[in-house]
């Protein structure tokens, strides 16, 4: 096998598994908003750090975090999706300026708005694992407080949890699996690896354990299989995780239905 298809691999398994279960609590959580806006605005830093020829991951982590934390920051005065819409469009403006500067590096940013498979190189590979480790840590560190918090926050704050701490750690752990997902499957095209697993398992199980195994393994096969569409036919990983990812969703929905409707 290629070395860049391993290199691709690795790091899309890697983005699977984060995104499995950080989508679980952006789903319950209803951020499907700040997962849509995150890796776009993480785009512009990556634009910026093509431009100064450097690592995208790079760049993609600093603006997403700063993008998390203002977010975070800002939503106790203002309504959350307005904020975050704000925040969106900051980021997209710097991101047209980077574009603007130069064209050497077109490619490159072609690739972090729609991804592809040749552009995941061992530098984003080291990255990526460096990212995925530290998701993994935050998520067991926040699991139970953010469950809790997610189904009650009046009970949360009753038990001595500090509910806006949760929230902006939380955030700021999307943020991060966005500069590990966006060189693999694209900015445009990377809150549907968040979202669309986690939405086809609650349909199937509304148990949370049962729920994020659902979603692990949803995410994991769309990814290995979006690979393969991608090798052989060389268009963007993105459509195809996208599509495959809707495919899953509509069966779910389905099987959903099916399941009403035999105990009705």
């Amino acid at each position: 096998m290629s070395e860049f298809m391993v290199h691709a691999w690795i790091s899309g398994t890697l983005v699977a598994i984060l995104c499995s279960f950080v989508g679980f609590f952006i789903v319950i959580k209803s951020y499907s908003f700040v997962a849509h806006a995150l890796p776009q605005i993480g785009f512009a830093g990556g634009a910026g750090a093509i431009l100064l020829n450097k690592n995208p991951i790079y760049g993609l982590s600093i603006f997403a975090v700063i993008g998390a934390l203002l977010i975070g920051a800002l939503g106790k005065k203002e309504h959350n999706d307005v904020i975050t819409a704000l925040i969106l469009v900051g980021g997209l403006g710097f991101g047209a300026l980077f574009l603007g500067l130069t064209n050497k590096y077109a490619a490159g940013s072609y690739a972090l708005l729609f991804g592809q498979i040749l552009g995941v190189s061992t530098d984003q590979i080291f990255s990526t694992i460096v990212l995925t480790i530290a998701c993994l840590i935050c998520m067991a560190f926040l699991y139970r407080p953010l469950l809790l918090e997610s189904i009650s926050k009046g009970i949360a704050e009753s038990r001595g949890i500090s509910v806006k701490l949760i929230e902006m750690l939380f955030i700021l752990t999307v943020a991060l699996v966005t500069a590990a997902a966006v060189p693999v499957v694209g900015a445009l095209l990377c809150f549907s690896l968040l979202i669309e697993p986690t939405a086809a398992s609650i349909y199937i199980t509304s148990n949370p354990f049962k729920v994020m195994i659902l979603s692990l393994i949803f995410s994991v096969s769309t990814v290995w299989i979006s690979l393969v569409f991608a090798y052989f036919l060389g268009w963007p990983l993105g459509f195809f995780v996208s599509v495959i990812g809707a495919i899953i969703y509509a069966c779910s929905r389905i099987i959903h239905h099916f399941k009403l409707a035999s105990i009705s």
